[in-house]
């Protein structure tokens, strides 16, 4: 066709010198327009999810299209990541932030979600406060509870301040959905766990815990893992969303944003970590959720290395250079 097109010789002639009939010629050419018309629709369709979820990455992106248009829609899995490649989709490596941490004066209790195995949604809450940067300096937060089985945020409130009673108000939203489906006011057996920041470990929000019976757990040795669920969404929000957006906004743009990325998240994002199902649709199921990956075998020589460094961050926090814990 370039011959045709960009050199302007003769179908007729060209057609000739490739043994080829006119016919062919002109299929060929229905055909490409037929696959450039398709390959636009399936773009547009990946624009669409991207508008609220910036951040997703290309295989969620190809399992989305499947369950939206079916599986003779989407290109293969090698030939859709070449699309998305050449129509300058792909994402770039996201760059790590890090938060830091404050100390505080109230009791701190025990990690109970050791060796637990959730069955059911509302046995296991993950709490966590995650801040978010806007423009002129300016920085919100975002405090969050999700379900520990399901992974639905269930509790949620964006707000300015850092102050314990608006941790309380994403607890209460937590607490409604939770005594709806029991149907009753009790919600004993399950555990709320978080980090030790003093907005979870004040009077106010340990007696609105034992007002419905919830027991309180929180991590202890100030590592991510600790809370490795609050982590990943704080992730997700951040690295899919946010850290997409081209420039900072204001606290009101937040207000909008925030809602519908959660709404996002909750309703029409696919997770690894239970089967590529949506939080909401295993929020109402019972028994284990199989999860889509697996853990990093690490050789013994990666395992001595990292026991070294371990080894040498520990005599450096004796001798007086510590580390800032986490909130």
């Amino acid at each position: 066709m370039e011959l045709v097109f960009e050199c302007g010789l003769a179908v007729a002639l060209v057609v000739r010198l490739f043994g080829h009939c006119r016919q062919a010629f002109y299929q060929s050419k229905a055909d490409i327009e037929t696959e450039i018309e398709h390959e636009r629709k399936v773009i547009d369709a990946v624009k669409d999810i991207r508008g609220e979820d910036p951040g997703i990455g290309g295989y969620k992106l190809r399992l989305m299209l499947i369950e939206m248009f079916g599986r003779g829609f989407v290109p293969g899995r090698d030939r859709f990541f070449v699309l998305l490649r050449r129509k300058g989709l792909m994402l770039p490596k996201p760059k790590p932030r890090h938060t830091t941490n404050s100390n505080h004066r109230y009791h701190k209790y025990n990690n109970l979600t050791k060796d637990i195995v959730v069955t059911a949604a509302n046995q296991l809450w993950v709490a966590d406060i995650t801040y978010i940067a806007l423009a002129g300096g300016d920085v919100c937060y975002l405090h969050l509870i999700t379900d520990a089985y399901s992974h639905k945020i269930v509790g949620w409130k964006l707000a300015k301040s850092l102050k314990a009673a608006i941790s309380i108000e994403a607890l209460k939203m937590a607490v409604e959905q939770a005594v709806s489906m029991s149907g009753s006011e009790s919600l004993k057996g399950l555990i709320h766990h978080s980090d030790r920041g003093v907005q979870y470990c004040c009077d106010a929000y340990v007696a609105a815990l034992k007002a419905y019976d919830i027991s309180i757990s929180m991590c202890e040795d100030y590592k991510p893992t600790d809370n490795a669920i609050a982590e990943r969404t704080n992730g997700i929000i951040k690295v899919e969303c946010l850290y997409r957006q081209k420039q900072l906004h204001t606290y009101e743009y937040m207000q909008n944003l925030i809602p519908n990325f959660i709404h996002f998240y909750n309703y029409h994002r696919l997770h690894m970590s239970i089967g590529y199902k949506t939080p909401a649709v295993v929020h109402f199921e019972q028994g284990l959720q199989e999860r889509k990956w697996k853990n990093k075998i690490y050789s013994q020589k990666q395992t001595e290395n990292e026991n070294n460094v371990v080894s040498l961050q520990s005599r450096t926090n004796s001798m007086g250079e510590g580390v800032c814990q986490r909130i």
